[in-house]
């Protein structure tokens, strides 16, 4: 019996980004009980971008809907990792995880510094997802 090597890799990587994506669901739980949390980083954020970047833009959209964010962040935190840990719809949720994780550094304006290339919650996280949204069809260790 030869083993699917490239698909227990990803396999793998399905199952360790799940948990990294359910663990940062669960650390957001209260955000539902209290929005300020988030209003407070998105403020902070505010502050420390360039007044004309695509991070103020996106900040200025995502600022006046911070009570559904605060709720929806979460959820599709604690979905994707769930799905991916199960491996159910992977390319999906993943491509979710992505968009996500995506938008957090585009809100942040990490994602136009140097730096962003080390940052552990970056490229690392945005790499794997966009892998799993390519490659996570039928993994070992998959409900479907």
């Amino acid at each position: 019996m030869a083993i699917d090597r490239q698909g227990t890799g990803l396999a793998v990587l399905r199952i360790l980004l799940g948990i990294f994506f359910l663990s940062q669901g669960l650390t957001k739980l209260r955000w539902f009980i209290d929005p300020s949390i988030l209003s407070a980083q998105l403020s902070n954020w505010q502050q420390t971008v360039p007044p004309a970047s695509y991070s103020a833009q996106y900040l200025q959209l995502a600022v006046p809907h911070v009570a559904a964010f605060a709720r929806l962040v979460p959820i599709g935190e604690l979905a994707c990792g769930a799905s991916m840990i199960l491996g159910v719809w992977t390319p999906v949720f993943s491509l979710i995880a992505f968009l996500m994780t995506l938008s957090f550094h585009l809100a942040s304006g990490a994602l136009f510094h140097l730096n962003f290339l080390a940052n552990g919650f970056g490229f690392p996280v945005l790499g794997g997802t966009l892998a799993l949204v390519l490659g996570g069809v039928r993994l070992p260790w998959s409900l479907r």
